[in-house]
């Protein structure tokens, strides 16, 4: 009885801590959603980690880009089911091609992005998709499952560790706790970005865009993914269309087309000289003027970078790279292995590498790559940092190595954050070409992209490049007069 009695006080608890704010009704699609959380109280955190953005991600510098992103979002905002909350909408000075948004108003949209985009309308359409996401509440819905695994699984442990005399978290609902918890975390998923897709489609309506444009938007993307696939072996990072949509989406279609066909008055008047006149002189590639990546480092045999810490000295070979520290007490190696077979990374280390003392062991998560790392004392009684990504068909292999043992905890945090810059290259930063700039022209008679490749600065897949840039990827030739994106 007294076992019953805790249960059910532990539900009670449990209960009362879930269902104050529990069930909420959508601004967006008027049905009822999981929410721990106050709209006011959503605010507070959007303005919170809007402040965290700005603090660790840099901004364009251009004024003039970044009033027009605004001005078109605050366009398609304003026929939003929350046209009252104050939208912001920031460039981020990236060459990464992703888009995201925070609660309360907050959408920001990468360089790397808008240089791939073909029209305001495109650009419209992926500020839509974001404000589709804050309209829909989708992180606050994300915030309350993850809140509640975590509650579940804590009254779990707690029965279980009431009916064994143990610690031991073995019950069935905290089990359940961790998939919600997992979940929580893990991205938005299939289901919301379809909605916040068709919500934005909406959107795209109310504003006198063209809606269909969502559906370009998606073709861009998949030819991103589709290069990216074929000459590196690895899947892209943008977090919403580019990962949740088959090419040809039925479902996405049958949405745009819901939002409704705007006639030839209807339909906004693009200037699309306008939207030239914005992109045109934006930077290519990885801004390495900043002073916090001046030593990142491109390895494009291997397609990878990572940025090593400041003032430290790089050598490489073909396949292999060394940073070291100035005073020499510490030092960080990248070394490239084919995988003959699929493992997880933590039995790479164990079982490839040897290594079956590993300490702080943990998994690694970044730009969607598989990883695993952990910490090893050599013979010498140095400490030793191992990690290792799968990217392609791949093992990379990273040692950073801490000689001075007084300064072991600085160069520990030093050595692990570098480490955790790893990431594939991406296509529009592959050449490595500082300071090219996307620059148009228009298409005269006889036009031929190989010739233009032949003259590109880009050094690694020019025409490939030069096709995704202009929707025209695989195939596809553009018609004389029309404008195109070149690089200079």
């Amino acid at each position: 009885m007294r076992l019953r009695g805790l249960i059910q006080s532990l539900m009670v608890t449990l209960a009362l801590a879930t269902g104050l704010q529990s069930c909420a009704v959508n601004p967006a699609t008027g049905q009822p959603n999981l929410v721990l959380m106050s709209e006011s109280r959503e605010l507070e955190i959007g303005h919170e980690e809007h402040q965290k953005v700005l603090a660790s991600m840099r901004v364009v510098e251009d004024q003039r880009i970044n009033d027009y992103v605004n001005e078109v979002g605050q366009r398609v905002a304003a026929g939003s089911h929350r046209s009252d909350l104050e939208y912001t909408f920031t460039v981020i000075d990236s060459p990464e091609i992703n888009a995201f948004a925070l609660p309360g108003g907050f959408v920001y949209i990468n360089r790397g992005l808008l240089l791939y985009l073909k029209s305001e309308d495109e650009l419209a359409a992926v500020l839509a998709h974001e404000v589709g996401h804050i309209t829909a509440r989708h992180a606050i819905q994300q915030q309350a499952r993850g809140r509640l695994g975590n509650a579940a699984a804590t009254v779990g442990g707690v029965v279980a560790a009431v009916a064994t005399g143990s610690g031991y978290i073995g019950s069935e609902l905290a089990q359940i706790g961790s998939i919600w918890a997992a979940a929580g975390v893990s991205g938005f998923g299939r289901e919301n970005e379809l909605e916040a897709d068709s919500l934005g489609a909406e959107y795209l309506y109310n504003a006198g865009y063209n809606p269909r444009a969502m559906i370009d938007v998606l073709s861009v993307l998949k030819n991103q993914e589709d290069f990216n696939v074929r000459v590196a072996q690895r899947q892209p990072t943008y977090h919403g269309l580019f990962t949740t949509h088959p090419r040809n989406d039925v479902r996405l279609q049958q949405a745009v087309a819901q939002a409704g066909n705007l006639s030839e008055d209807q339909i906004r008047e693009s200037d699309h000289a306008v939207f030239r006149s914005h992109i045109d002189g934006l930077l290519f590639g990885e801004n390495t003027s900043v002073a916090s990546d001046r030593n990142r480092y491109y390895q494009d045999l291997m397609s990878y970078t990572m940025v090593f810490p400041d003032n430290w000295q790089i050598s490489e070979t073909t396949t292999t790279v060394r940073a070291t520290s100035p005073g020499g007490g510490a030092s960080i190696g990248v070394e490239a292995q084919r995988l003959r077979e699929n493992k997880e990374p933590r039995l790479y280390i164990r079982e490839n590498l040897g290594i079956t003392d590993l300490q702080q062991s943990e998994t690694l998560s970044q730009y969607r790559l598989l990883g695993h790392t952990g910490i090893q004392t050599n013979a010498d009684g140095a400490q030793e940092r191992i990690a290792v990504f799968y990217l392609g068909p791949r093992v990379f292999v990273i040692r950073a190595t801490i000689d001075d043992a007084e300064k072991s905890e600085e160069l520990e945090d030093l050595l692990f954050a570098s480490i955790r810059t790893f990431r594939p290259i991406q296509t529009n930063e592959r050449s490595a070409s500082n300071g090219l700039r996307v620059r148009y022209v228009q298409v005269t008679q006889g036009f031929d992209w190989a010739a233009l490749a032949a003259r590109s600065p880009v050094r690694q897949y020019p025409e490939e490049t030069l096709r995704l840039l202009n929707g025209y990827y695989p195939i596809g030739t553009p018609q004389p007069g029309e404008w195109i994106k070149i690089l200079q």
